[in-house]
């Protein structure tokens, strides 16, 4: 049975008004949001499917990360499955109406049951929309089942290459769906393919990177600022980038101290002129790759001068032991979303093209309101959803659950069609 928050977690802190009114203001300018959006759909189509982790510090709701390869549908409401596939088939029929065979290609990290059994609910979703699905990897040599902890069975079969088409012994897909991120590169096999590949090779670790996804987010966030009246600070980050970083031998620091520095002072201008009596922090991580590894926070340039050894391996190494040498500094967005249970949460919003599935509040128990909650020991509570488009309730509180959601849903959006416009980028530079 899982767990699903009836409300989200409250606000703890003293600047909740500003937020309020981020909400109110978002509410009144429902129309004239989705009119942006549905403009925006057309001319850039969205993603198959991406997640967005957002922070809500009261005074500022933002994205802090964009993933293309979401790894939680299991932690998804189940209670909305029929929500769930009925945003997918809209997906399909507006992108892919033809579409009957579908190969997924999950992470080769096989021994990781949570994972697979997000694997095996994506999987179950995929179906219950009308496809036939089947799991491939080109890191086995023979066919792997799996037990999931719900009961059911996952079969992940051979990898096969027949000219130009990727296939299984008696399966010939249409589409091939990476759920799998190629931080460790592309592999020979998935080059030159006919099948459409989705998200594209380009959207990998291998090739992707955050200040690049940020940058895109800082021109939306312009203009959808000046579409609703606000100011773009209150659901955009700062960030800066560093390369050259070598954290083991102590190289190329200086750029560190300083950009770490430059984003504080600006962090500290919006926090004067908004009366906000918060630090100002700044959390430094690697400008590729996921799964919270090589993540800190800092509140001076002169503390990354200062990090033991123990810090500067922890911060030098990825997911797959990559070495990070590119480094994203992004400002530091508080969490004052807490539990019942006075935990730390952040919310995840899941979508699947441009219609928001649901999400889950990331939750840790021993995490700070100035930390990355994605580390060891996370826990997940799905939030509850009404419906995929999440609309507002202008009768109700700004604080009210259909609300925030919808703020949530807002913002997550933006994020997506951020990813939108980066592999806008990428389909031209194949060209």
């Amino acid at each position: 049975m899982i767990s699903v928050l009836s409300h989200p977690p409250r606000l703890v802190t003293d600047q909740v008004e500003p937020l309020h009114e981020l909400e109110e203001h978002l509410i009144r300018s429902q129309c004239a949001i989705e009119r942006w959006f549905r403009c925006q759909w057309q001319a850039t189509p969205p993603p198959l499917y991406g997640s967005v982790d957002l922070r809500n510090a009261g005074f500022k709701l933002a994205p802090i990360d964009t993933n293309l390869f979401p790894a939680g549908f299991n932690n998804l409401n189940p209670e909305h499955a029929a929500l769930h596939i009925t945003a997918i088939q809209h997906y399909l029929d507006q992108y892919h109406p033809s579409l009957e065979r579908l190969l997924l290609l999950p992470e080769n990290h096989t021994r990781n049951l949570f994972y697979l059994e997000n694997v095996g609910r994506l999987a179950g979703l995929l179906r219950e929309a009308g496809l036939e699905v089947r799991l491939g990897s080109w890191a086995i040599g023979e066919p792997l089942v799996h037990r999931l902890a719900s009961g059911e069975e996952l079969c992940i079969e051979v990898l096969q290459r027949e000219g130009s088409r990727l296939r299984l012994a008696d399966f010939d897909p249409e589409l091939i769906l990476l759920n799998n991120d190629l931080s460790g590169g592309v592999p020979e096999l998935l080059q030159g393919i006919e099948q459409e590949i989705l998200p594209p090779l380009a959207a990998g670790w291998q090739k992707r990177r955050k200040s690049q996804h940020f940058a895109h987010y800082r021109r939306l966030a312009v203009e959808f600022a000046e579409v609703i009246d606000i100011d773009p600070w209150l659901i955009d980050p700062f960030f800066r980038r560093c390369s050259d970083i070598n954290f083991l031998q102590a190289e190329g620091l200086d750029c560190l101290v300083h950009n770490v520095d430059a984003v504080l002072a600006e962090i500290r201008e919006r926090y004067q002129h908004y009366g906000i009596t918060a630090r100002p922090f700044v959390i430094v991580k690697a400008d590729a790759g996921t799964y919270g590894m090589g993540v800190m926070t800092a509140y001076s340039g002169a503390e990354l001068r200062e990090l033991n050894r123990k810090a500067r391996t922890r911060m030098a190494k990825s997911k797959e032991g990559l070495p990070v040498s590119d480094v994203f500094i992004q400002e530091g967005v508080y969490t004052f979303e807490q539990t019942p249970e006075d935990f730390v949460a952040e919310p995840v919003v899941y979508l699947f093209g441009q219609q928001v599935l649901g999400g889950f509040f990331r939750v840790h128990r021993e995490k700070g309101v100035d930390e990355s909650l994605n580390a060891p020991g996370a826990h997940f509570e799905p939030m509850a959803f009404a419906e995929p488009g999440i609309n507002p309730c202008r009768k109700s509180a700004p604080d009210a659950p259909v609300n925030r959601y919808y703020a949530y849903g807002v913002i997550a959006r933006l994020a997506l069609l951020a990813a939108a416009r980066e592999a806008q980028d990428w389909r031209q530079a194949e060209n």
